[in-house]
């Protein structure tokens, strides 16, 4: 790929468009080695290095650039002189096809990039979760996402586009997070085999959530402010489904 084009894949349109995706950074491009041991596909990453990564250990095609040239391809301001040009997933058959998660978090136009790449952080760490995006979410292999999420992006399998009104067809009991809900702690939480979350600012849609049949819950608190970060109440939800 030319370096114009790699610059290109800050933005969605080019990502979809090339059907690759930006990672960046030692630590990432560690968990990218990882993941691509379980998943071929990923093997097929490019690997862009400066002279002070010129020996990494890599199984990627790897091309060697001057530290001018990496400052124009990366994302961050101070480039650590290392990152890898990824197919998405939906080009290359990875993590979308396996439906075997036991349980779903669905994303209702989530729109902050580091709630995202905390909420997959979350969701790597405990395993046994997918993770589905509604249509205008935030691209999870948006460059901030990505770097969020610490490599979980590699994974978590995910799901892009999923319309709410889907849910139902795909899964017998939802459950919906909401201010008037039952506590997490009540009978029936820990049965459900999907959980919606709002978007951070409007949560989601009260015609929505009858449309769905979904069971609400909520996270009992002080009362002195009226809602909790978005990554928060998904974390202490799933922490509760994996602490019983």
């Amino acid at each position: 790929m030319k370096l114009d084009d790699v610059k290109k894949l800050h933005q969605k349109k080019y990502r979809q468009a090339f059907g690759h995706y930006l990672v960046e950074g030692e630590h990432l491009i560690l968990e990218l080695q990882k993941a691509a041991r379980q998943q071929p596909a990923l093997q097929r990453a490019q690997l862009y290095v400066t002279d002070a990564y010129s020996s990494w250990a890599s199984p990627f095609d790897t091309r060697v650039v001057s530290d001018r040239q990496m400052a124009h391809i990366a994302d961050t301001r101070t480039p650590q002189g290392i990152l890898a040009v990824v197919p998405l997933p939906s080009a290359s058959g990875t993590q979308q096809a396996d439906s075997s998660a036991a349980k779903a978090i669905y994303l209702h136009e989530v729109q902050d990039p580091g709630n995202l790449g905390t909420i997959l952080r979350t969701l790597a760490w405990f395993g046994g979760f997918r993770c589905l995006l509604s249509p205008d979410s935030v691209d999870p292999y948006n460059p901030k996402v990505v770097r969020s999420s610490m490599g979980a992006i590699f994974h978590v399998p995910l799901e892009t586009g999923v319309s709410l009104e889907s849910l139902p067809h795909r899964y017998a009991r939802i459950a919906c997070l909401d201010l008037d809900g039952d506590r997490l702690t009540a009978t029936g939480f820990q049965q459900s085999d999907c959980y919606v979350f709002g978007n951070e600012a409007r949560g989601v849609p009260a015609a929505a959530r009858q449309q769905l049949k979904a069971r609400a819950y909520s996270i009992p608190g002080s009362g002195t402010i009226d809602s909790l970060n978005l990554a928060s109440t998904v974390n202490m939800c799933v922490y509760e489904l994996m602490r019983q």
